[in-house]
């Protein structure tokens, strides 16, 4: 008797396709008594999940782990794209279970992957079921956008408004909340730090019902466009169809923006202030620091206490001058110890505040005490620059292989296409669109060799590079060049700060670890 699974997935979980769902199951079963050596082992399921990705189908993960424990010898399934709209996926797992003696049978297609001439079939159908995916997925998005045009709310409840059947109303406790907020931060001219400080306080509840008020909520807050009655859509994206990753939209897609679309918790004018105010505080920022990028000790200094990363605050010297000093990322946001409203106890003790030259030259005393032989790094880093110069350049050629083996295999995939439609194996419509598919591809792949060949007639003068890269590495570590703290920074794992000013620097790579008193 030959042992066989089934595999059933529908694109919702609407009511209908849920009956469909059933329905599947029991066509499969009286499908399977037809045939007299069939056996069922089992019927895999998956519902409202997608096709272009087997990452959360559960119920197709679980029947490829029961193929390699030799359960069952032969898959049936509606047709390819129920079981998979992803070519390489269907490829692959296909492939997979033919080398452990599984088939699969796609019954619509009437298609045995045990057969051999059942690969080139099931790719031209996989990659037709892909494009649908694709064209389908685009149709979503285009449905979407026309909605987002029309004033429909893509999104969830936030503080100061519910979000119910794509419509906003305000919430009247929330807006009480984000008026004081705006307040504080405009009017009275508070950080956001002290703001978040103060809600907790004063036992405000964030949008989740805790009391835990950061800075970085505050500022979410202060930049939303919605809380003066605009809206903005699309600020995130699913750059593939295949995977369904969102990202922040950065100018990849149009935004979909509508001016005084919904009522306003605070006036424009309040609006417009607080972003001269972020704005004007983020410049100053960069003006005192000399830059706006992160610092070569950022994120490495730890609290010993809450374990809290310490985070830069400025200080003005009596002279006016501005220096740099580092902060229990806790003990700044929430204070000393303490219980808030809901007996939780916040805030951490070590109050202990270390200036950035300081940590600074703990950081550098610890790396000038390894015997370390700095001309023979100079060197030794000189040649690895050389090296990856000359690899990188045979990297070029490897790659410009690659392009030209890729263009030969979709010239040979579009002489198989045509193939299978004069042997009546596709229709002319498939051979149509896989036509047109490969020469797209094949157009794009020509374009990179060209811009490859012309990267190649280039000339670098591989010596002049080696030279410039030894004195910029010989000032790094002499420290001649600025460029020299990041570069202690990068060697640096972890500072500890202790609350009796016992200072632990542990370097990356290095069992050893320096303790400093200070």
């Amino acid at each position: 008797m030959l042992k066989v699974a089934v595999y059933c997935r529908v694109s919702t979980d609407k009511e209908d396709q849920a009956n469909s769902f059933e329905s599947q199951g029991w066509y499969f079963k009286a499908y399977i008594e037809r045939q007299p050596d069939w056996e069922l082992y089992d019927i895999y399921a998956d519902e409202g999940k997608s096709g272009t990705s087997t990452k959360k189908r559960a119920g197709f993960n679980r029947m490829i782990a029961d193929a390699h424990l030799g359960r069952f010898d032969l898959i049936i399934t509606k047709e390819i794209s129920r079981f998979a709209r992803n070519t390489a996926d269907s490829i692959t797992y296909t492939r997979e279970l033919k080398k452990l003696g599984v088939g699969v049978f796609f019954l619509n297609d009437n298609l045995n992957t045990l057969k051999e001439e059942s690969e080139l079939f099931l790719s031209i159908k996989s990659t037709i079921a892909q494009d649908e995916s694709r064209a389908t997925s685009q149709r979503v998005k285009w449905g979407q956008t026309r909605q987002m045009e029309k004033g429909v709310v893509f999104g969830r409840s936030m503080l100061g408004y519910d979000v119910n059947g794509g419509k906003m109303t305000v919430n009247p406790e929330g807006a009480q909340i984000v008026r004081l907020i705006y307040q504080k931060y405009v009017m009275q001219r508070k950080g956001t730090s002290v703001i978040a400080r103060e809600l907790r306080e004063a036992g405000y509840k964030t949008l989740t019902g805790n009391y835990k008020w950061t800075n970085t909520v505050i500022l979410k807050i202060l930049r939303n466009e919605k809380y003066c009655g605009d809206l903005c859509q699309k600020k995130t994206y699913t750059p593939n169809y295949l995977d369904h990753e969102k990202k922040y939209n950065k100018g990849e897609e149009p935004f979909v923006f509508i001016k005084d679309h919904h009522e306003p918790i605070i006036s424009r004018e309040l609006w417009d202030e607080a972003q001269r105010e972020l704005k004007r505080r983020d410049v100053d920022s960069k003006v005192k620091e000399g830059h706006g990028n992160r610092y070569p000790l950022s994120g490495k200094i730890k609290c010993s206490e809450c374990s809290a990363t310490f985070v830069s605050r400025k200080k003005t010297r009596r002279d006016g001058s501005i220096y740099k000093c580092w902060r229990c990322g806790t003990a700044a946001y929430e204070g000393t110890k303490k219980l808030d409203q809901a007996g939780n106890e916040i805030g951490c003790n070590v109050g202990r505040q270390l200036r950035d030259e300081i940590a600074m030259n703990i950081l550098k005393q610890s790396v000038d005490s390894l015997p370390l032989d700095r001309d023979v790094m100079i060197g030794n880093i000189s040649n690895i620059v050389s090296e990856v110069i000359a690899s990188s350049e045979g990297q070029e050629q490897v790659s410009l292989a690659r392009l030209e083996k890729e263009a030969e295999d979709l010239k040979e995939k579009k002489a198989a296409v045509l193939d299978a439609f004069f042997s009546k194996q596709i229709t002319k419509e498939e051979m149509r669109q896989m036509c047109e598919r490969y020469d797209a591809q094949l157009q794009e792949v020509t374009g990179k060799m060209d811009a490859a060949k012309q990267k190649q007639k280039l000339v670098y003068s591989r010596e002049d590079i080696k030279k410039d890269v030894k004195e910029k590495i010989k000032n790094i570590l002499t420290g001649a060049d600025k460029a020299s703290e990041d570069f202690y920074g990068l060697l640096l794992n972890k500072m500890t700060v202790y609350p009796d000013d016992t200072i632990e620097v542990a370097l990356n790579l290095l069992p050893t670890k320096w303790v400093f008193i200070t």
